[in-house]
């Protein structure tokens, strides 16, 4: 066969160690997926189609980024970043070349045969969050494959080694080639960013979805894991070694099926830890005979050579310039970071120049006494190198990005640089030549290209930043460049599908963080961080992180009030981001109505009518959650009064608050048409964003409405379909994984509808996801509403509740009536218990029945008629039935059979679904005995 070919996706092609399936795009090395871009892979795709020929810049753009506009460096980072990650150059293979002034080609040798059975094959989405692979890795196969044979057996690994050696390359290809294996995941918790002990074992619970507890020790937070089997990377461990290796120990200690892999400058000194160190790359000795290029057997050479070719596309070693490619790893101490450094010099110098320059630098290491770590110094002293080969600008560019914390785009970057000695238009030039001289890192990603300093490069740009009194001014410039996506954030948040804009910002909040705890300390920029505060409530609550924001929040607002002018618009903001985090945190105290009416006096004096929605339906919110339907529904009135007239986005969440009013106040024909039509609005105007311009307190808007219309459902009568609904209303909950909302479905309807049910097995194990939920995510509202119907639901003593009324109070009524408080049935008789007012007055009159006495019975029907005409005159069925079925239980005790059949019966007949449920399964038995009793 043709060694070039078109490429038919019903084929299996290879190339090299790489097998690709082009219908999966899919990329195999040896039988494991190849962890790449989804642009990388679409870059591969084509050039295979057309291997052996040019593929020009234009096509390869317009075929991979169609409905993109896409600068011709966006495409070199990403083909360069492909020949990286497929090793390209190694032992002289080329796959991709740069055909000057046209293109690029596929070179290398390519077959195909009929496809192959993929059914084994992990794909690479099961391995948790690895990140695509970034380099092959090179000369450390025999480490990989030991490693991957130990892990199972030792449980514990730390590799350990100097900075640049190594350790986070090998580590991930380790935790690569063990997908599939761990039964539950493989995980990178990557300590890089994180300087604060503290702040390891929260890092920790976000990634595997734990509930942090405050103050709660390691072994109990961590507790949840101890039946996960799993992979947990923990990297750049060594300016954290005693929190790590208590972490460590504690992990494995609750988790027996637990594996970890650390990498760190040095053990940790941890209980169980095995520690592998990592050695310099493998040189060949000096004097040795270089024909037939068996040195080039060696990877000190091979990753000299691959990168010697990424920076000088024609570059290729002869027998002469081996000795000299020698020579220079030889005196790099075969470290891989200064290999680099000094291969993406090649095309520069030449060999000849490189190897003279790299003996003077190094040479000056002879002279330093203080020297303690030779390989350690080796890497400073090629650092030094390098960096003082950049121009000018480069270094100033090298130096101002330090202050990242994680990793960036272009834009990013140049808010950050730009500014003295660095004009606009040198960025893109500048940050390109730091990637091409090894400085500069690139990820990519499938919408952009990003860029990270490696931990060792970072923390010596932070040097020099330090070193040039620029520290303040770029982290300055840093802040202002954070407060700029929040805002852009704030403005995309309505109009971007939820999963782009998370995957767009969230990757911005370790530098959030960062900006925030400088600015808001004591010698911060407090101005801008108050500014940054106000606009990261998108962020926080798209991630669920209501506690963390909360604390800056509180920060915040403590400084502002000290403020001499403050502005009132932020005031408002913090004041309604400090209303909402008090009422998922605390629920509806004094304190959260009082913040949420600051707020709305706040709007009315700065004539803000936004932020006076904004506030008026929180506390709407509150009032229901208070068991204050009546002051509810005037709320939803006062919204509609006040909303702009022919906005849709303004009525779409009018429509939603009224939904919420007037199913709580009982009318139910209503709510569930108002309910059907926000669902039905949703589904037609795309439903990009999952909120809506704040109003309320914030839930998915799909979810919240089919939350509240799996309740209507209930109550009117159709069991199943509430069933139905309220699994829909989780399921999407869950899909999406926004925490608030899948409490927030759990506790308003998922729980509840699944015991009225009957389903006990269900309700009992959504309280659990309940309470895991709220824990985690610190919505203590919802967790303390888990525990009331968890006692509920147990038949055991209830906790008194701070309030006289609540929502929750209502509803555990509704599944214990012997609850029922004397304040609930003053209520019931007013109607301002509203939608459950029916269900009070039943529970009253079994109440009554129980304790007996003069009276007891004639009081009790009373209650029960009482409870009937309302839930008939409310459209609540359900309420109906039960209300039926207690009355004719009565009637049946003091022997009026025929008028206890005749009132349940056609209650009963009225429903046409649920028959295997509780209460309509009574009332079948129920009638059934009153017939029998009637026709004897």
């Amino acid at each position: 066969m043709s060694q070039y070919l078109s490429l038919p996706v019903e084929k299996t092609v290879h190339f090299g160690p790489y097998r690709v399936h082009p219908r999966q795009r899919l990329v195999l090395e040896g039988g494991q997926p190849l962890r790449l871009g989804r642009r990388a892979v679409e870059i591969l795709l084509v050039l295979l189609e057309h291997a052996g020929q040019v593929v020009s810049k234009q096509e390869l753009i317009a075929r991979v980024w169609p409905k993109s506009v896409v600068e011709d460096t966006n495409l070199r980072v990403h083909v360069a970043a492909l020949r990286k990650a497929l090793g390209d150059g190694q032992a002289g293979q080329r796959y991709i070349v740069t055909v000057a002034q046209r293109g690029y080609s596929f070179v290398a040798p390519v077959t195909s045969e009929p496809p192959e059975q993929l059914a084994r094959i992990p794909h690479p989405s099961l391995a948790g969050n690895l990140p695509p692979r970034r380099t092959r890795v090179i000369g450390r196969q025999g480490l990989v494959e030991s490693l991957v044979a130990q892990l199972p057996r030792k449980r514990f690994i730390t590799l350990v080694g100097s900075g640049g050696i190594g350790k986070t390359t090998v580590a991930l290809r380790v935790a690569e080639r063990l997908i599939g294996q761990y039964r539950d995941g493989t995980y990178l918790l990557d300590l890089g960013s994180l300087n604060d002990p503290a702040m390891i074992a929260p890092n920790l619970c976000a990634l595997l979805e734990l509930s942090p507890q405050d103050g709660a020790p390691l072994e109990t937070i961590f507790r949840p894991l101890k039946d996960r089997h799993f992979l947990l990377v923990i990297d750049t461990c060594e300016h954290l070694i005693d929190a790590v290796a208590l972490l460590c120990e504690t992990l494995l200690r609750g988790a027996p099926h637990l594996h970890i892999l650390a990498t760190s400058r040095e053990g940790l000194r941890a209980e169980g830890e095995h520690v592998q160190r990592l050695e310099s790359l493998a040189l060949p000795p000096r004097g040795m005979s270089i024909e037939g290029y068996p040195a080039l057997e060696y990877p000190a050479l091979q990753l000299f050579a691959e990168r010697a070719m990424a920076s000088q596309d024609d570059f290729e070693l002869t027998d002469r310039e081996v000795p000299l490619v020698i020579d220079i790893c030889q005196r790099l101490d075969g470290i891989p970071l200064a290999i680099e450094l000094a291969a993406a010099q090649v095309g520069r110098f030449g060999l000849e120049e490189l190897r003279r320059q790299l003996h003077d630098s190094v040479a000056l290491l002879a002279h330093d006494n203080h020297a303690s770590a030779p390989r350690q110094q080796t890497l400073r002293a090629t650092l030094d190198w390098s960096f003082a080969l950049l121009t000018a600008c480069e270094q100033t560019c090298l130096r101002r990005l330090a202050v990242f914390m994680g990793n960036f785009n272009l834009a990013s970057a140049a808010a950050v640089i730009v500014g003295q000695h660095v004009a606009p238009e040198q960025v893109l030039v500048s940050v390109s030549q730091l990637v091409a001289k090894s400085l500069l890192n690139v990820e990519i990603g499938d919408e952009e290209v990003r860029y990270r300093l490696l931990d060792t490069t970072r923390s010596y740009a932070l040097e020099k930043l330090i070193a040039a009194g620029e520290l303040a001014a770029s982290q300055a410039r840093h802040a202002e460049r954070c407060l700029t996506l929040m805002e852009q954030a704030e403005k995309d948040w309505e109009q971007t599908p939820t999963r782009l804009w998370i995957a767009r910002y969230a990757t911005y909040r370790d530098d959030i963080r960062a900006a925030l705890d400088r600015g808001l300390g004591p010698h911060g920029s407090h101005s801008v961080a108050i500014r940054l505060t106000a606009r990261t409530l998108p962020l926080w609550q798209e991630l669920s992180l209501l506690k963390e924001h909360g604390l800056y929040v509180n920060k915040a607002r403590e400084l502002l009030q000290g403020s001499a002018s403050p502005c009132p618009r932020l005031i408002l903001a913090l004041e309604l981001a400090h209303a909402s985090l008090n009422y998922h945190t605390e629920g509806g105290t004094p304190a959260t109505v009082a913040a949420f009416a600051t707020a709305r006096r706040l709007a009315r004096q700065y004539q803000d009518l936004a932020g006076e929605l904004r506030a008026l339906s929180g506390h709407m919110t509150v009032n229901l959650s208070c068991g204050r339907y009546q002051q509810a529904l005037e709320q939803c009135q006062d919204f509609d009064r006040l909303g702009l007239p022919g906005d849709p986005v303004m009525s779409l969440s009018a429509q939603r608050l009224r939904v919420l009013a007037l199913h709580f106040i009982g009318d139910q024909g209503a709510a569930r048409h108002d309910a059907e039509q926000v669902i039905q609005r949703l589904a037609q105007n795309g439903h990009l964003s999952r909120f809506t311009h704040g109003f309320g307190v914030q839930y998915e808007q799909s979810v919240a409405a089919l939350t509240i219309l799996a309740r209507i459902l209930w109550l009117q009568g159709f069991p199943e379909k509430a069933q139905r609904t309220a699994n829909l209303a989780l399921q999407i909950a869950l899909q999406i994984n926004h925490g608030l909302s899948i409490c927030y479905t759990l506790a308003v309807s998922g729980c509840v509808i699944a015991q009225y049910t009957g389903d006990h097995a269900t309700a009992r194990e959504r309280l659990d996801r309940l309470k895991h939920e709220a824990r985690k995510h610190s919505v203590m509202l919802f967790h303390g509403w888990a525990c009331h119907l968890e006692r509920a639901f147990d038949g055991g003593p209830l906790e008194a509740s701070p309030s006289p009324t609540s929502l929750i109070q209502d509803m555990v009524v509704t599944v214990r009536p012997d609850t029922v408080s004397p304040t609930q049935i003053e209520r019931a008789h007013s109607g301002a218990a509203g939608w459950c007012s029916a269900e009070i007055l039943r529970a009253a009159a079994e109440a009554l029945l129980a304790q007996g006495g003069a009276g007891a019975e004639a009081n009790a029907e009373a209650h029960l008629l009482a409870a009937l005409a309302v839930a008939r005159r409310q459209g609540a069925r359900a309420w109906e039935l039960r209300g039926a079925i207690s009355l004719a239980r009565l009637w049946q005790r003091q022997g009026q059979d025929e008028a206890a059949h005749d009132l349940l019966g056609p209650v009963y007949r009225g429903f046409a679904e649920g028959f295997d449920t509780p209460d309509l399964t009574e009332a079948g038995v129920l009638l059934q005995a009153l017939a029998r009793r009637l026709g004897s």
